[in-house]
């Protein structure tokens, strides 16, 4: 599992079972490994596909100040607690250390290390959105422009066939497209999905100069769960796909239930040519 490291936050609370300790605030360090999946952050360097440590650092310091517990072991599940409240995370490991334990040896510190699961804890489950995303390509070496969008949107849980159509639309002298409908399952929101889906566009090397003109990759969001949203930058579901063939043919095949019933009797007829799955 990737981690995100936090060391040697310190903290002044009041933490311990004498006398002393129950009046006066004294140092603790807190370490944490936090678990969390980095591929969306790794490739969309969006701040909302990882885990906001600063953020985190502020509620446990918030938390912990506030807090007077006896065990070290009580005051490090609940921090455990406040670092699982934020969506993305699966599991974190807390190390909490007294840097000035009550004891006549000669001990630099003490210290208490747990690691607790989202499973095992108090944190909501991670929401997972299933998105439907429609992808095309007529320039260049065509599986590889649509094989490179697969890859990118990560954790694709169902594929169409490729479809082999005429563009419709657009230019004359275009060539033909590939086209295919993916299925994914993300953590992010719709907005940032769109984002990601522009910059898989743009690391194709998609120029935008003539509408409807050729493209090296076309990454268009179709649906993202029940969601329904009318704005400059972002309509879902996508207003075009029951108008298109090529859409709802692909579509048909991993999620016939959003297809309307009749639509290969009604939509007029186009040149679309099954070619088998994509060859990963």
């Amino acid at each position: 599992m990737d981690r995100i490291l936090i060391d040697d936050l310190r903290v002044m609370t009041v933490i311990g079972a004498l006398p002393h300790e129950r009046e006066i605030a004294q140092p603790i360090r807190i370490d944490l490994s936090i678990g969390v999946d980095l591929h969306e952050a790794g490739r969309s360097d969006e701040l909302n596909a990882t885990v906001h440590y600063g953020l985190v650092c502020e509620r446990i310091t918030e938390m912990a100040r506030d807090s007077k517990d006896i065990l070290l072991e009580r005051l490090a599940a609940k921090v455990a607690d406040v670092v699982l409240e934020f969506d993305l995370v699966d599991e974190v490991e807390v190390k909490i250390t007294k840097l000035r334990p009550p004891v006549p040896e000669a001990v630099e510190s003490t210290a208490v290390i747990i690691t607790r699961t989202r499973a095992e804890a108090a944190a909501p489950p991670l929401v997972s959105h299933t998105a439907y995303i429609a992808l095309g390509s007529n320039l260049g070496d065509r599986e590889r422009y649509l094989r490179f969008a697969v890859r990118e949107l990560g954790n694709v849980v169902s594929m169409s066939q490729v479809f082999e159509t005429a563009p419709v639309g657009g230019p004359e002298d275009q060539g033909a497209y590939l086209n295919m409908v993916v299925q994914i399952e993300t953590p992010i929101d719709p907005y940032a999905l769109i984002r990601r889906c522009q910059r898989i566009e743009a690391n194709a090397l998609r120029q935008r100069i003539v509408h409807w003109g050729p493209r090296t990759l076309d990454v268009d969001v179709l649906f993202y769960d029940d969601v329904r949203i009318t704005s400059e930058h972002l309509t879902l579901p996508h207003p075009r796909i029951f108008e298109r063939r090529f859409v709802l043919a692909p579509l048909s095949e991993v999620a016939p239930q959003l297809c309307p019933a009749d639509w290969e009797a009604t939509l007029p007829p186009s040149d679309i040519y099954p070619r088998g799955p994509l060859n990963l």
